[in-house]
């Protein structure tokens, strides 16, 4: 008993010892603050930051299922959007209420960055707009569904026009082009003084403040001690315009978002992000294994399932063109809207949908051109195999399967390069691959960095592309 008991202890110690050594996992949203936040909280406490995962719920959604815990947040944000109350509270109600979700919010960043609108026109207030209903609006998506955002501010001032959704990176360059006329601000954009911005006054006062906060499970601190003592050193630490800076070093400067953080935290003057450098950056050899695995992770469970499903259409003829049409279906639905369907399904962001995604995105062409295959078989030679008394199965699998192999691999390898190319839609909800550099280069419209990522995954389609070529040829000279 007294080892069985040893045994039970020295195991719970090296549990202990292995959970102390997780890092913390730090969240961040998809715009250049976040992104900078989010990086300087990893680097604080030598965390892991799993960047740009998307809008407000999907990162609730991750700190409710354990995927991360922390990220940066703003008070406004966790008033209207996850208590859903457009009361003003005070840090300590906010807490008591975030408590019957098992969150909490701590260590004030010390700036706000509060919701605007913007314009290059003649105006001074919101209130303006109501008498000019021809001007062209465009505004992020997330603050089109935002109760805080376009709905609540439409209500507030009687608004009668009708707005574009726009990515906010890109949205700078629409308003400086002149084909939108107002947008919406983050009252810490690096490029509101560049693009010589004028916030129009909330006249009637709307929005609500957004003091920067870190927003985590509310058993994070004890979980990570250390990390929230390193965290409680950035307490009221970074000015407004510290912000506007480090904001202006990422988007105006084209310095890597970690970069920006280590400078800030005392690493030294960062370097310029150029093509070559953000190609070969550390992370690619992480971004090509995610990729890789999302991608093959899901083309080899939809090649074990497409296969005989193909196989079921072809030998039960009533099944063939519900089975097609069903796998045909899913080709129909937006990548985004899939995902965003499968995160509250599965109650998990990142992996585990995306696979799913590209699961069902990948059985079409493994399906249809397995019973494709079957059906080109002369049927002379299955009447054959029956009088050579064969059973089905060993006409299925010395005849049929056979003389479709190469029709089925043509199937596997279109799943395939497909994959790679959807693949990068996974990032938005943290998945990660070359996606992630995608995201970025969105949110700071840059192209080197939108570069970095579009360039490698076109590399590997092609790559995919040439192995499965490669593969057919060696199969092609094998006897059937």
């Amino acid at each position: 008993m007294g080892t069985r008991r040893l045994g039970v202890f020295l195991l719970l110690v090296a549990a202990c010892a292995v959970h102390a050594q997780e890092p913390i996992r730090v969240g961040s949203k998809r715009f250049t603050e976040s992104y900078i936040l989010g990086e300087i909280l990893a680097q604080t406490a030598r965390g892991q930051h799993k960047a740009g995962l998307g809008n407000t719920a999907i990162l609730v959604a991750a700190l409710e299922n354990d995927a991360i815990d922390v990220y940066p947040e703003y008070t406004g944000t966790i008033i209207n959007e996850i208590l859903r109350t457009e009361e003003r509270l005070q840090l300590a109600e906010i807490n008591r209420r975030l408590a019957r979700l098992g969150l909490a919010a701590s260590t004030p960043l010390g700036f706000s960055n509060n919701y605007a609108l913007g314009t290059r026109r003649d105006l001074r207030a919101i209130s303006d707009l109501t008498r000019l209903p021809e001007l062209r609006l465009g505004f992020s998506h997330e603050f089109l569904g935002r109760r805080d955002g376009w709905p609540g501010l439409k209500a507030a001032y009687g608004l009668p026009q009708q707005p574009r959704g726009l990515d906010h990176g890109l949205a700078y360059e629409a308003l400086a082009a002149g084909e939108i006329d107002v947008m919406d601000l983050y009252s810490t954009d690096a490029k509101i003084e560049r693009y010589r911005i004028a916030m129009l006054a909330d006249d009637r006062h709307y929005f609500p403040a957004y003091d920067a906060v870190l927003l985590h499970r509310a058993d994070a601190p004890v979980r990570y001690p250390q990390a929230f003592a390193a965290f409680a050193r950035l307490q009221n630490s970074i000015e407004r315009r510290t912000m506007v800076r480090l904001n202006a070093r990422a988007e105006l400067d084209k310095v890597p978002f970690a970069e920006v953080a280590r400078e800030y935290l005392g690493g030294g003057p960062a370097s310029k992000r150029t093509l070559r450098a953000a190609l070969f950056a550390p992370d690619s050899g992480r971004l090509l294994a995610e990729h890789l695995g999302l991608v093959f992770g899901s083309l080899v469970v939809a090649a074990l399932i497409g296969v005989p499903l193909g196989v079921l259409a072809a030998k039960v003829g009533w099944l063939a063109q519900p089975v097609l049409a069903l796998t045909g279906l899913v080709q129909t639905i937006p990548s985004l809207a899939l995902l965003a369907f499968l995160i509250p399904l599965t109650g998990r962001i990142g992996l585990w949908p995306a696979l799913i995604a590209l699961f069902l995105y990948a059985l079409l062409p493994i399906t249809r051109n397995t019973h494709a295959g079957l059906a080109q078989v002369p049927r002379g030679l299955l009447q054959a195999g029956t009088a050579l008394g064969l059973l089905s199965k060993d006409i299925l699998y010395r005849i049929e399967l056979p003389l479709a192999r190469e029709t089925i691999m043509a199937g596997v390898k279109t799943s395939a390069v497909i994959n790679v190319g959807t693949a990068t839609i996974a990032a938005f909800i943290g998945a990660g691959g070359f996606g992630e550099r995608i995201a970025q280069g969105l949110a700071l419209n840059d192209h080197t960095v939108l570069l970095a990522g579009a360039l490698p995954a076109a590399a590997l389609a092609l790559a995919v592309h040439a192995a499965f070529e490669l593969a057919e040829r060696c199969l092609a000279r094998r006897p059937r």
